[in-house]
C-alpha cells in the first residue's frame, strides 16, 4: 500500500516544477486539496524552508500568488546563463510600467497595442507586476520581484519609479522611448496619453 505523500512535499515539487507563480486556487485544483489545506501547507512549507541551513531556494507570496525562487543572496553568485531571460517586448512592457506606475492596463494597450494584455499576463505570472482591478481596467505596478530582477534597492512603488527613471538614460531600457512615450501626470495619477504608439512602430 502506497503511503500518502505529505502535502508540503507535493507543494514544493509542484511549485518547483511550475517555474512560475500559482494562486492557492490553481494549486488546489491541481492537487485536489481544499484551498485551506493548500494555504496551511504553503505556510508550513515556507516556515520549513526558512529553517533549512544553506538552502538555496525560498517560497514567496507575491500579489496573492506563490512561487519557488532562488534566494537573492544566492542569485547574485550564479552565472548569467542561469538567470531567466525576459523577451524584449516583455522587457519593454515592464519598463514602461515601472517608468509610469501606476499606469492603467488600458493606457498600456494604447501604447503597445492589443498584445499588451498578453505581456501583462505573463509579467504577472512571473510575479513582476501587480495588476489590481480599477473599474473596467486594471492598475499596474511593479513588485518586489521586479526590483530584484533589475537590481533596484527599493520595493516601495514611488522609490522604484524614481530609481528606474534615473536608470533609464544610463541603461537605455526604453530605447529612447522616454522622450516619446510621455504620460501627463497630476498628483501621481496617470491620465490621457499624449502620444499613443502602436506596437508596430516600436519595433
Amino acid at each position: 500500500m502506497m503511503t500518502e505523500m505529505p502535502i508540503e512535499t507535493l507543494l514544493e515539487a509542484t511549485l518547483f516544477g511550475a517555474g512560475k507563480t500559482m494562486s492557492v486556487s490553481e494549486i488546489s485544483e491541481s492537487l485536489g486539496y481544499s484551498e485551506q489545506e493548500v494555504l496551511d501547507g504553503l505556510q508550513s512549507l515556507q516556515a520549513t524552508m526558512k529553517r533549512r541551513k544553506n538552502g538555496s531556494l525560498r517560497l514567496t507570496e507575491i500579489s496573492k500568488k506563490w512561487v519557488m525562487e532562488v534566494k537573492p543572496s544566492i542569485a547574485d553568485h550564479l552565472p548569467k546563463e542561469t538567470k531567466a531571460e525576459i523577451a524584449p517586448k516583455l522587457l519593454k512592457a515592464a519598463s514602461i510600467i515601472a517608468y509610469h506606475q501606476p499606469i492603467t492596463q488600458s493606457d498600456l494597450v494604447k501604447l503597445m497595442g492589443p498584445k499588451a494584455y498578453d505581456y501583462v499576463r505573463e509579467l504577472a505570472q512571473r510575479g513582476m507586476v501587480d495588476r489590481r482591478k480599477d473599474g473596467v481596467t486594471r492598475r499596474l505596478t511593479t513588485t518586489r520581484r521586479f526590483s530584484e530582477y533589475f537590481g533596484c534597492p527599493h520595493t516601495e512603488r514611488k522609490k522604484v519609479k524614481a530609481w528606474f527613471r534615473d536608470m533609464v538614460k544610463e541603461a537605455g531600457l526604453l530605447d529612447g522611448m522616454e522622450t516619446a512615450v510621455i504620460l501627463e501626470e497630476q498628483n501621481d495619477e496617470p491620465v490621457q496619453l499624449t502620444l499613443p504608439l502602436s506596437e508596430e512602430n516600436q519595433d
